[in-house]
Order: structure tokens, then C-alpha cells, then sequence
């Protein structure tokens, strides 16, 4: 298996869990990655920021937390928060959807990043 191919998974603070209100996303820049975090009523979300029809912001768009989902607002496309799929058209591929806990206050999100091919890794 190739260095570019090899993952492992990354839990990475991303905000405070007061950060967001119960419905409320934001966008959060994270190694690289662009996401889209929202806080349910007792869970939390977090997809790719970028829509997949589009380069727009799923994260300026509304949430619909009884339907799971949120709508990119310039085209209008659903997302679903807990897949990532892509609901309505226009968009028809995917986002990528990433499991998220929150420890102590603090929301994380496990992002796969490529393996650097060094020995080891955290235990």
C-alpha cells in the first residue's frame, strides 16, 4: 500500500461545545480540510463545507435537524448531516461525513489524513 493511499484517523478539537447553538453550523478549517459542524439537539455533525454540485458553503446554509439535513444555499441541494449524501438535485455525489465526540467541553472530529509512512503511531 502507497504512502498517498494509507490512512489513519485523527480526532481534532475543532471548537468549544458553547461555540454553537442547538441548530446553528459553522464553518472550521481543520488540516486541510474544510467542514461543515453542526450541533443537534443532543449530537453533533460534521460533513465537507464544500457542496459537491458546487464551490459554495453547506455551512451558510439552513439546517433542517427533524429531516437530519442541511441545504446548500445557492442551489439548493439537501445534504444529509449523518451521510453526507446528496439528497436533491442539482448535486448528486456525496460529502464526505466525519463521526465527532465531544470530551470535556471540547467538540472533536476524526478526519482521515494520509499516512506519512513514519514507524508507529499513537496508542
Amino acid at each position: 500500500m502507497s504512502a498517498e493511499t494509507a490512512t489513519s484517523p485523527t480526532p481534532v478539537v475543532v471548537c468549544n461545545e458553547d461555540d454553537l447553538a442547538v441548530g446553528e453550523a459553522r464553518r472550521f478549517d481543520v488540516g486541510g480540510h474544510r467542514l461543515a459542524v453542526v450541533r443537534g439537539h443532543d449530537c453533533w455533525f460534521a460533513i465537507n463545507d464544500e457542496c459537491s454540485h458546487a464551490d459554495f458553503s453547506l455551512a451558510e446554509g439552513d439546517v433542517d435537524l427533524d429531516d437530519c439535513t442541511i441545504e446548500c444555499w445557492k442551489h439548493g441541494s439537501f445534504f444529509s448531516l449523518t451521510t453526507g449524501a446528496a439528497e436533491t438535485l442539482p448535486a448528486t455525489r456525496p460529502v464526505a461525513a466525519y463521526p465527532v465526540v465531544v470530551k470535556d467541553g471540547e467538540v472533536l472530529v476524526t478526519i482521515q489524513t494520509p499516512n506519512t509512512g513514519g514507524a508507529g503511531g499513537a496508542s
